[in-house]
């Protein structure tokens, strides 16, 4: 009697649940961190250098000392993400709190409608917070969707390779994509939105075939579409009239069209000029010309050409190899990643980093019509550069989990 219940307390305790072993406090990602803080030093000091004309002039140095502040606040909020418990993490990707997530992060995008609402040259996209400073909506609505998508997905495995299960995320996607355009005429941060949502769906798709012929179709069809309106109506001689996208189409075709010179084409021509002139070093930190009130928004979607030119091919470079660390560190993280919901994370990061670079570089060397797209990291902004952070944070700890 005694031997068989010996046999079966020990069958019972093989049947327990063993606790999962405690998650050491290891040290964050070095290549992750090496490039991160590599970029913000790099970003302080061209921010700092494409502003002291400007800030000398107008008596408001205070460009860099809001970009280090925000940057800070970053620092402490990614810090707070990697201690915090895996848990905390999982249960934002639970239904009920990604939904509460989806809805206030587009409920701030509302705000914009009242007074609340700050206008910034013609455009009325940040929410001013008095003392505290301003934000930019879609940066929340873009770390809520990238949630809300992995969150989708993990939770119905296989589910978007349903059309029901595909189009529940897809149109979640374009429709805050949708509504940030509407409401805060915002198209760079709508495209990235819609990127962003629709690459993670086509990350977590095993029927990916058809939307590698789809989603070119659809650009390459959207593309069309503006440059025959824009031709249109440049054809009927109404070019003093016509909408300012349909003008920055035909001033990526021809940025030397004496009619748009004073318009969009002043800032794609100087920033050509800077990053021309920059040659493989540049004429050292400081000592760039063209920032000398010829570029406008120059320290912000502007600032590569200011690196080009002071720093050279080599300085900018450094800038692409850095940023480049980020997102395949990002998403070799994800690929080992113990869960769906952690490598969709990871993955969603991944994306919005390579597709903002690759937006902001395309718009400086005038690859694509010109839109406001910050360089990440690099370009002054502190809602951009701290909700990017935060990003990166998700990624340190998806790492640091991957590591238990």
């Amino acid at each position: 009697m005694e031997e068989a219940a010996k046999k079966e307390n020990l069958k019972r305790k093989r049947k327990r649940r063993r606790r999962p072993a405690a998650e050491p406090l290891t040290p964050p990602d070095p290549a992750i961190v090496i490039a991160l803080f590599g970029l913000m030093i790099i970003g302080a000091v061209m921010i700092y250098s494409s502003t002291s004309y400007t800030s000398d002039l107008d008596s408001q140095s205070t460009f860099l000392v809001k970009q280090i502040r925000a940057e800070v606040l970053g620092i402490l909020g990614m810090g707070l993400i990697y201690i915090m418990p895996f848990g905390v993490i999982r249960w934002f990707g639970r239904l009920k709190p990604r939904i509460v997530l989806l809805c206030g992060s587009l409920g701030t995008v509302f705000l914009l409608l009242t007074p609340l609402g700050k206008t910034v040259n013609g455009a009325t996209r940040w929410i001013n917070l008095g003392p505290i400073g301003q934000v930019q909506p879609a940066e929340i609505v873009k770390i809520a969707v990238l949630i809300f998508i992995a969150g989708y997905v993990a939770e119905k495995t296989g589910a978007v390779d349903t059309l029901k299960g595909y189009a529940i995320p897809a149109l979640v996607t374009l429709g805050s994509a949708g509504l940030v355009y509407k409401i805060s005429n915002n198209l760079s941060s709508a495209l990235i939105i819609a990127a962003i949502g629709m690459l993670m769906i086509f990350t977590a798709s095993k029927k990916w075939q058809w939307q590698i012929i789809v989603y070119p179709l659809i650009a390459v069809l959207g593309v069309a579409y503006f440059l025959s309106k824009a031709h249109a109506a440049q054809a009927a001689g109404d070019v003093d009239n016509l909408k300012f996208r349909y003008k920055r189409i035909l001033i990526w075709e021809d940025p030397t069209n004496p009619d748009f010179y004073y318009e969009g084409a002043f800032q794609t021509l100087q920033g050509l000029y800077a990053i021309g002139s920059g040659g493989v070093f540049g004429k050292g930190v400081g000592k760039g010309i063209q920032k000398l009130d010829k570029i406008p928004e120059v320290h912000n979607d502007m600032i590569y050409s200011v690196i080009c030119e002071e720093m050279g091919l080599v300085g900018a470079g450094v800038v692409l190899i850095l940023l480049a660390v980020l997102v395949i560190r990002s998403a070799q993280i994800a690929l080992k990643a113990r869960d769906t919901y952690s490598m969709l994370l990871c993955f969603g990061v991944t994306i919005h980093i390579a597709i903002q670079t690759i937006l902001n570089v395309m718009v400086v060397t005038n690859t694509m019509p010109n839109t406001g797209v910050s360089l990440p990291f690099i370009s002054y902004g502190g809602s951009s550069a701290l909700f990017l952070m935060a990003e990166v944070g998700l990624v340190l700890r998806v790492a640091r989990n991957n590591n238990r």
